[in-house]
């Protein structure tokens, strides 16, 4: 079983199972947004080419199995042994079939956030364009943003779309349950994202309080996964509903809605909100690092503890720096134990900072005026300590 301290060594552990990647030779800190995957996630790209050569139109069969294997690992992942998963190439396709089930011409209001992801950022900023009313609840102070939000809400109101873990900042949210309550007593659809929180930050849904709220996550960031494995779960109420966006995959296995003849069917369970043909590989590949994490001992609990050590490191050889704050500081009123998986910082010229330091050989990433150092389970602490202090260098030149 894998430790801490054999990840912390400078001959990391799990670096041997990225050799593809050379994550031993490389000082990869994008891990908030692309992380290296397993050389086992080869494997999973071979089996789908075979079977596809093999079985040609008939190899579904195997793919959907593929497709019931990762849902069962994200059931696992949030706690949720009987929820109700739907899939898709990204979570942008995701929250369309969602929004198109949504009964925006008699509540043609959402509640959001000013800080959610691209994703909800621009599609609800379109929306709105067309007539939709968007409410963007400021982020500061985020201690109270939940409450705040669900100050919001009102008969209106079809949908509340927040995130747990803030993707520019890292910060958690808190107060969720209080959300979720104030949302399910008045029939408000709740979605929270929880992309940055899936794998450094444990998402046990029903104990956190959201049990009737929808949760979108995805594998490109810290469940190594890859491209196309995302997914949408559904509350138990989700049945009643009607994607307006809904692809021939949703009526596999439909039943004709006998008090409705005539009406489009939809499947039962997340084939609700299926949509059409889809590359099944990213399955193949999705499932089988699945299974390298749980033959590594990667549960959630473990990875939280290497993800606050090594955010924690960072933390510690940034401010031993001491660099200019009106160059780049961080946030030291939040606590470690509020962070997700990543350090940012914040700087006069994030995406300068970003460059120098790709050019010494350092991948971070920016956005906006926030410099994000993503570590992973499989850096050693020296290559930490390397990468931050390549900051000092590049911060000062």
């Amino acid at each position: 079983m894998t430790t801490l301290d054999d990840l912390r060594a400078d001959h990391n552990a799990l670096a041997p199972h990225y050799s593809r990647f050379g994550v031993a030779e490389r000082l990869l800190l994008s891990g908030h947004s692309h992380q290296a995957w397993p050389d086992v996630a080869e494997e999973g790209l071979r089996e789908s080419f075979a079977d596809a050569a093999r079985d040609v139109d008939e190899k579904w069969g195997r793919a959907f199995a593929k497709a019931d294997e990762l849902r069962a690992g994200f059931r696992l992942l949030l706690g949720d042994p009987h929820g109700e998963y739907a899939l898709g190439a990204s979570t942008h396709d995701l929250v369309l079939r969602f929004l198109s089930a949504m009964e925006l011409p008699r509540r043609p209001r959402l509640v959001t956030t000013d800080g959610e992801f691209h994703t909800l950022r621009r599609q609800l900023a379109r929306l709105e364009e067309e007539g939709v009313e968007v409410v963007r609840v400021p982020l500061e102070p985020v201690t109270t943003l939940a409450e705040r939000v669900a100050a919001e809400v009102d008969d209106n109101t079809a949908a509340v779309l927040v995130s747990a873990v803030l993707f520019e900042t890292s910060r958690l949210v808190p107060g969720l349950a209080h959300l979720a309550d104030s949302c399910r007593d008045r029939s408000i659809e709740l979605v929270v994202d929880a992309y940055h929180a899936l794998g450094v930050v444990p998402f046990p849904l029903h104990d956190l309080g959201l049990t009737n709220a929808w949760v979108l996550g995805g594998g490109y960031k810290y469940l190594q996964l890859g491209e196309g494995n995302c997914f949408l779960r559904l509350p138990a109420h989700a049945q009643e509903l009607r994607p307006v966006i809904t692809g021939w995959y949703a009526e596999f296995g439909a039943l004709a809605d006998e008090r409705n003849p005539g009406q489009v069917a939809y499947a039962t369970g997340g084939d609700r909100f299926a949509g059409a043909t889809y590359d099944p590989a990213s399955h193949y590949r999705g499932a089988r690092v699945q299974r390298f994490f749980a033959e590594q001992g990667l549960t959630p609990e473990f990875l939280r503890e290497v993800s606050q050590h090594q955010v924690g490191l960072l933390a510690s050889v940034f401010d031993s720096l001491g660099l200019p704050g009106d160059v780049v500081t961080r946030d030291r009123e939040t606590p470690l134990d509020r962070l997700g998986g990543f350090l940012s910082l914040r700087c006069a010229d994030a995406a300068g900072l970003q460059a120098a330091l790709a050019a010494q050989g350092v991948r971070t990433d920016s956005r906006g005026p926030y410099l994000r150092f993503g570590p992973a389970p499989y850096l050693s602490d020296t290559q930490l300590e390397t990468a931050m202090n390549a900051l000092g260098k590049v911060a000062r030149g």
